[in-house]
């Protein structure tokens, strides 16, 4: 997995336009989790792009009619089948994170980068899912400022407001795996030295 100006090479690209700059020399530092299902509790369609891009339809869904408005985005989708589909390139601050705060720090957006898993709070996440979140996350730590202690869920940085990515995210298993992925890359690299 290899990033051309902020984008994923190879993966799909649905660009939106609620995106805008970061803070000047700002570089993101932190990964957040979420997750999102349109219409809640469904799988795949067109929604969650047509949310990102501005063109849901309220006529289409009862529950569209309440968040058609929302100019929102995230960097990446990673859908049930382990498709990722990117919206905003990371250098880029996407509309994810709302009103948040990480170590005291107000407006996670300006120095975050956010990951979206269709799914639920209560469903379990496929392991494709798991998969592309890893590669992702190994990816974003080689390239940017983040560390392994610096990847949060939305409940951590919105409590009392988010609850995504929920109780059915197993942190455990996705930072093993992550874990075990450094570990890989480092252990080759250092044989090509």
């Amino acid at each position: 997995m290899q990033l051309d100006n902020g984008w994923i090479r190879g993966v799909k690209r649905v660009p939106s336009p609620h995106f805008d700059e970061r803070p000047e020399g700002e570089q993101p530092s932190l990964l957040v989790v979420h997750n999102i299902s349109l219409p809640p509790g469904e799988f795949g369609g067109p929604y969650i792009d047509q949310l990102f891009t501005g063109t849901l339809q309220a006529e289409d869904h009862p529950f569209f009619a309440e968040i058609q408005h929302l100019r929102v985005s995230a960097h990446c989708l990673i859908r049930r089948d382990g498709q990722i589909v990117q919206y905003v390139p990371f250098d880029k601050r996407a509309w994810h994170a709302g009103v948040s705060s990480f170590e005291g720090r107000e407006r996670c957006n300006d120095f975050s980068i956010g990951i979206e898993l269709e799914g639920t709070d209560t469903l379990p996440f496929t392991g494709a899912q798991y998969q592309a979140l890893t590669a992702i996350s190994v990816l974003l730590l080689r390239h940017y400022p983040i560390t392994p202690q610096r990847i949060t869920g939305h409940s951590d940085i919105a409590p009392g407001r988010k609850t995504d990515p929920g109780p059915a995210f197993c942190w455990e298993a996705y930072q093993r795996q992550l874990n075990n992925c450094l570990a890989l890359t480092v252990a080759r690299e250092s044989e090509h030295e």
